[in-house]
């Protein structure tokens, strides 16, 4: 056995260094890459995951060996469709059948049923007993106190307990979490570091992101878990502060979760290739990690910031108002509510940049910077009157409010749905003034819904904008303020757009149009787009946004409102 051990040993070395023989004494016993892999996976080579307790196996072939697969939920799934598992945040599943990657099924208690596999993340430590978590949720319509005291065990009052489960459970992930990084880190990356035959620097950071930027900060904010954690008494512990002194670290996970859609294309595409998927797997075995492709350990951190305001919650839910932990877990609750807000944001924000890109590009005449050079998300749009001097030369326009700046274009008189380019406006350096209707001094001219915008600089121009209805201008007076409100709420957030993320953008709109089809924004292009919203999930999951947990739900996105009234103009 230990022969075959140190042979296993060597195959792995094989796939890590450059892939010749003669470096690792193989002699004529190795054969091809493909040789090698079968035999690894055919001698039964694997490691358990440290403090697993035994063999950890891939997810059917623990559930085909009678073992039990958990997993937990990370979003909650509402259906009306009696063969679907319901089910809420936090509960916990047992998976009986993965054999579908999109759609598994599941049991929690009596009910059985397909769930999708997005909306849960398995448990790090399968080998964590359940049975204290199932009994609980059998006992909660109830009304037995002395069985759930019971339960919970002798010493201490139900609510106590229950904080006390809620902190073991929050220290015991935060564990598994530092470990997963680590094996991504020195698992992966340090052994792609090794490869530079295989792998570009540029492309390990498309692959890995900032991951390890999270792991030097985890490792930090694990620490000062640790210091306000009591182990004998954990329902005494103080962790919120923790959270409030880190709330702006978290924010690091933006940059990942923004970067991650970009992995799993990198990915699926190195994939194709089999001394990838042999190298990936070896490095994988070296490692001692569980059974799950890269890709699944990517999606760690992704899943990680999604939990966090879930944990907060359950653990204020158990926190009585007197303890001393209690007014710092309510502001942590709220703080990483709003670093999901935040990153969920940023991340439509980046989603627009190719929109705007498109839109652009459809435009005829186009003159000057393009629009993404200073803007990043179209506030509003519509067609007014500009009133412009000298003259008062009135013309038809369409306008479309970004941050920072707004573009007016001219519509083609045959063809409606083309636009010609006309011109734009600084709005850093812009004043907004609602008007009573009657006659402008300064134009000489009788108006009616009319807003003026001053230049606050020397030598601008000074324009008339007049809608058709008062409603109109109202909205577009709210446009302007919320235009405002952004730019100084990407000021304080720090919100950039980098000039590769630009550049990638209008080169992504050039290739688009350039098979020759009409260059006019269509309905048809847009409603495409829209049904390409969750290319990945099935047709009948639940459209929910994937980083969006915190509440209140952010309002739907104005941009595919804004742009599908404007764009397919009628002729």
């Amino acid at each position: 056995r230990g022969k075959e051990q140190n042979r296993s040993h060597l195959i792995l070395k094989f796939f890590l260094t450059n892939g010749t023989t003669d470096k690792i004494s193989l002699g004529d016993e190795v054969g091809s890459d493909e040789d090698l892999y079968e035999e690894l996976q055919g001698s039964g080579h694997r490691f358990g995951h440290p403090g697993g307790g035994g063999e950890q196996l891939a997810i059917n072939e623990l559930i085909s060996d009678g073992g039990v697969v958990y997993a937990e939920a990370l979003w909650d799934h509402v259906t009306m469709d009696d063969q679907e598992l319901g089910f809420k945040a936090g509960d916990v599943i047992e998976v009986v059948d993965a054999t579908n990657k999109e759609w598994w099924w599941g049991r929690i208690l009596d009910s059985e049923g397909w769930f999708p596999a997005s909306f849960v993340r398995l448990r790090v430590n399968q080998d964590e007993p359940m049975e204290e978590y199932l009994a609980k949720l059998e006992l909660e319509d109830e009304e037995d106190g002395a069985a759930m005291g019971k339960l919970l065990g002798p010493g201490l009052p139900c609510k106590e307990q229950m904080r006390a489960n809620v902190i073991n459970e929050i220290m015991s992930t935060e564990r598994d979490y530092i470990k997963h990084l680590k094996d991504i880190c020195e698992g992966y990356i340090k052994q792609c570091r090794k490869r530079t035959d295989m792998f570009a620097e540029e492309q390990l950071h498309t692959i890995f992101g900032n991951i390890e930027e999270i792991y030097r900060f985890q490792k930090k904010f694990l620490k000062g878990l640790e210091k306000k954690f009591y182990k004998e008494q954990p329902h005494l512990s103080e962790i919120g502060s923790c959270f409030l002194d880190h709330q702006t670290d978290f924010q690091i996970y933006s940059e990942y979760c923004n970067n991650h859609p970009n992995a799993c294309l990198q990915l699926a595409k190195l994939m194709k290739v089999n001394k990838y998927v042999f190298f990936f797997e070896a490095c994988r075995l070296l490692q001692k990690m569980i059974d799950i492709s890269l890709d699944g350990f990517l999606l760690t951190p992704v899943q990680k910031i999604c939990k966090y305001p879930l944990q907060l919650a359950e653990l204020l839910k158990y926190t009585n108002p007197q303890h001393r932990d209690y007014k710092d877990v309510e502001a942590a609750l709220n703080a990483m509510k709003n670093v999901a807000r935040l990153i969920n944001e940023r991340k439509r924000r980046l989603e627009n940049i190719d929109k705007i890109a498109h839109w652009q590009s459809s435009i005829e005449d186009w003159e000057g910077e393009d629009v993404l050079s200073r803007s990043s998300d179209l506030i509003f749009s519509g067609e007014m009157t500009k009133i412009s001097q000298p003259q008062a030369k009135s013309q038809q326009r369409m306008f479309f409010l970004f941050d920072h700046q707004m573009i007016y274009c001219k519509k083609d008189l045959l063809r409606r749905d083309i636009l010609y380019y006309k011109g734009r406006m600084d709005m850093d350096h812009m004043e907004v003034a609602d008007l009573e209707d009657g006659k402008d001094r300064d134009f000489n001219v009788s108006v009616r819904n009319a807003l003026k915008l001053r230049p606050m600089v020397p030598g601008g121009e000074e324009v008339l904008l007049c809608t058709k209805k008062p409603e109109q201008k109202q909205r577009w007076l709210r446009a302007f303020a919320d235009e405002r409100a952004q730019v100084q709420n990407d000021r304080e957030t720090g919100f950039t757009i980098t000039d590769a993320q630009r550049k990638q953008a209008m080169l992504n709109a050039c290739k688009s149009h350039s098979t020759g089809k009409p260059k006019a924004v269509t309905r048809s292009y847009y409603d495409f787009l829209l049904r390409q919203k969750h290319p990945s999930l099935p047709a009948a999951l639940p459209q929910q946004q994937v980083f969006l947990l915190a509440e209140p739900k952010r309002k739907a996105s104005n941009f595919w409102h804004n742009i599908g009234r404007l764009t397919p103009f009628k002729k």
